[in-house]
């Protein structure tokens, strides 16, 4: 039998001889946070800030550094998919802040890159939606906030059930309809704003019988802050939840999205200086259509073991056209031709599809009851591109081409799962939970990576990686009183070897044959908890080992050549602390209204080891990495009215390896200064079913911008939105 045969075997022996343990629970008085429906999760609550209670659904979350964000709760700009405001309490979340419609969100912490959120596993109600996974994990696709009812946020040990992350996971979780008690209720949410923001937000869900069902349509579209930066977003959501028993449900559901963006580039310097708001690139565009189908089971085997099953698929298009050339060369009218320059045009396809399978049971060992949660996880991804086609002279999305694409390549990638991880509940007090997860991944590439000076085909190097490997981690708990705990763990980590790097043009590069997988580990420690219902906190420390990170050296001979291979290792330690306090609460003198005072702080050091094969970047600061981030606020209220300020202070952090500290004529690189930008948002509820909200973001006008672009969407620094403002109502019928 192989090794997959092996670990499943292992999976079906265990949850088999846990259940023949499993006896009816008597005198044990343990109390165990857990819920088996996840769609309640934060329903009741009106603080947008969570832990994760230790078991949802099928899946474990104790020992684990978590959060929950309820979005019905949260204080921001929702619309625009603000993600500053929406994630302020979690501490040491570096975010990209260069798309003002909120299509793009890029968000990272610990020192990894926010590129389109990468480095976390993104996900929607549990299952994939990123480009891949493996290969190329970019989310170009991110839902509207406005349909979500809840936003989880895992770090460390969640790759032993959640696979390729450094980061951790975020799991975006629709709106169901299933807290909707009649057969229809309708819903709408109507948002105007700066620059000609226009956002409707229409829903209708129901209860009747066995079925709930829920379904919305959102379209926005604007102007932009800068230049050139028009854009709409059109997307559709269907779901059906059939309960052919109190036990056993079916869910079909479906979202499609379709977004145009005017990419207005980069910006040197000095420009950022002179007028943020300006942009010379009027021909630049980007289109996305993304399809998210889905069949999720569940099922209540008995009372102490569920199970579900996702099967799901990717189905997205990414097109991009546009004058891609430095900032520093003029996109203007050929004096030869009387046109525009013939711009590039990009297309990709992404089709993926897997499925997942999840069990949990309880158990005892003695009087305790413990908790073993086992899944199998199967995956196929294929990924066409198409690439520097020569576009049109015009100037509007046109991605017609005139000849062929020099490049035209497929990857594919494919994944077998299995994990396993227990909790043992080794007293009311202590909690152990070890797991274990095995992997099988390959990656491969083929086709046609351009043409020589002579026109013929460069054939893309034919290369297959087809490899095993075994992570393993182990967490705990112990809890201090009944609101409050130590938590800790240790846990190993991947990331696959990305498709960018099974492309080496054959003529200038080479593919390390022994090129393999990132590979490290995550360390958290911290305490956490509530006192009475004024005052919750979690403070931890973290280590983040990043080794087998991927890079480019020059290798001397006749001739020389570059050399795609594993480059060494980074690290990266710090502190991450958030608290939340409620001194009326505190006093006693609720019924006087509400006062939140709160904030969150992360402190990052990291840096490339001593080990590093490039002798430019060894021992120096990672790039996208800042030393200090602090995000607080003050929310007074009384009855139905809220107003909350909050403020967003992000350290300088350095925009390349290198360390480059003066900007580059072209802007492409150089230190990305610190900044300091202050929020306001009010919020009236007229009654249970009517809502007003207001806001004005980066209320003082900060000129900043958080990210330098080599390429696409760029090149050249790209500025953050100056003040902008949004009014809203809503009701729910």
């Amino acid at each position: 039998m192989n090794k997959r045969g092996i670990v499943f075997s292992l999976i079906i022996l265990a949850l088999n001889a846990a259940n023949a343990q499993t006896k009816k629970e008597s005198n044990d008085t343990l109390h165990i946070r857990s819920l088996p429906d996840v769609t309640v999760v934060g329903r009741n609550s009106k603080s947008d800030y969570q832990q994760m209670p230790e078991i949802v659904g099928t899946n474990i979350y104790a020992g684990k550094k978590n959060a929950l964000i309820v979005l019905d709760n949260v204080q921001g700009n929702v619309v625009t998919n603000n993600m500053r405001q929406v994630m302020a309490k979690v501490p040491g979340i570096h975010i990209w802040e260069s798309d003002p419609s909120g299509i793009q969100i890029g968000i990272a912490a610990r020192g990894l890159s926010p590129n389109r959120s990468w480095e976390f596993n993104v996900r929607q109600n549990g299952y994939d939606i990123a480009a891949d996974p493996f290969g190329y994990p970019e989310a170009y696709y991110n839902p509207q906030l406005q349909a979500v009812q809840r936003i989880e946020i895992i770090r460390g040990q969640g790759s032993l059930q959640y696979g390729p992350q450094f980061g951790g996971l975020v799991n975006y979780i629709l709106r169901n309809g299933s807290e909707i008690n009649k057969p229809f209720e309708f819903e709408t949410q109507q948002t105007v704003g700066s620059n000609s923001l226009f956002n409707s937000y229409n829903a209708i869900g129901g209860k009747k019988g066995k079925v709930h069902y829920y379904t919305f349509f959102d379209h926005r579209n604007g102007d932009g802050w800068r230049e050139n930066s028009r854009y709409f977003t059109n997307a559709g959501y269907g779901t059906v939840t059939y309960n052919f028993t109190t036990k056993f449900s079916l869910t079909a559901e479906v979202m499609r999205s379709h977004i145009r963006s005017q990419q207005p580039g980069g910006l040197t310097d000095a420009q950022v200086k002179q007028d943020a708001q300006q942009s010379f690139r009027s021909r630049n565009w980007f289109d996305i259509t993304w399809t998210t189908p889905a069949l999720i089971a569940n099922y209540q085997i008995n009372e102490n073991t569920r199970w579900n099953t996702k099967l799901f698929g990717t189905i997205g298009d990414r097109n991009s056209v546009g004058f891609l050339q430095s900032i520093t060369t003029q996109d203007s009218i050929n004096a030869t031709t009387l046109a525009y320059n013939n711009r590039v045009v990009n297309l990709d396809q992404y089709r993926n599809y897997g499925l997942e399978s999840r069990i949990i049971t309880d158990y005892h060992l003695g009087k305790m009851k413990n908790t073993l949660s086992g899944g199998i996880r199967l995956y196929t991804g294929t990924t066409t591109r198409q690439a520097e086609g020569k576009g049109t002279t015009g100037t509007g999305y046109d991605v017609s081409v005139t000849g062929n694409y020099p490049r035209d390549i497929t990857f594919k990638s494919r994944n077998i799962a299995a994990f396993v991880e227990n909790i043992f509940r080794i007293s009311d007090k202590i909690l152990i939970i070890p797991g274990v997860r095995y992997e099988w991944l390959e990656g491969s590439s083929s086709g046609r990576n351009g043409y020589t000076s002579g026109g013929a085909e460069i054939i893309l190097q034919n290369i297959t990686r087809d490899r095993s490997f075994v992570l393993a981690g182990v967490g705990t708990e112990y809890h201090i009183t009944k609101s409050t705990e130590l938590y800790g763990n240790i846990s190993q980590a991947y990331r696959p070897i990305q498709f960018a790097n099974l492309q080496a043009p054959p003529t200038t590069d080479v593919v390390d044959p022994n090129l393999k997988d990132a590979k490290g580990y995550n360390v958290d420690l911290g305490y956490r908890g509530k006192v009475k219902n004024y005052l919750q906190f979690d403070v931890s420390g973290f280590y983040l080992q990043y080794d087998n990170r991927v890079g480019t050296v020059t290798v001397s001979g006749t001739p020389s050549y570059r050399l795609i291979t594993n480059v060494g290792s980074s690290t990266s330690k710090g502190f991450e602390g958030y608290i939340e306090f409620n001194p009326i609460r505190a006093l006693g003198k609720s019924q006087h209204g509400d006062l939140i005072i709160f904030g969150s702080y992360g402190y990052t050091d990291a840096k490339y080891s001593g080990d590093h094969k490039d002798a430019n970047t060894k021992g120096k600061k990672v790039e996208n990495a800042p030393t200090n981030i602090f995000r607080g606020g003050i929310t007074g209220g009384y009855k139905g009215f809220l107003l909350t300020a909050q403020v967003s202070s992000v350290g300088e952090t350095f925009s390349d390896a290198n360390n480059t500290i003066t900007p580059s004529a072209n802007g492409n690189t150089g230190l990305i200064p610190s900044y300091t930008v202050t929020d306001l948002t009010a919020n009236y509820k007229f009654s249970k079913g009517l809502n007003f909200k207001a806001g004005i973001n980066n209320l003082f006008d900060e000129r900043y911008f958080t990210r330098r672009a080599g390429g696409y969407p760029g090149p050249g620094a790209l500025p953050a939105d100056g003040r902008t403002f949004f009014i809203s109502i809503g009701a729910k019928l």
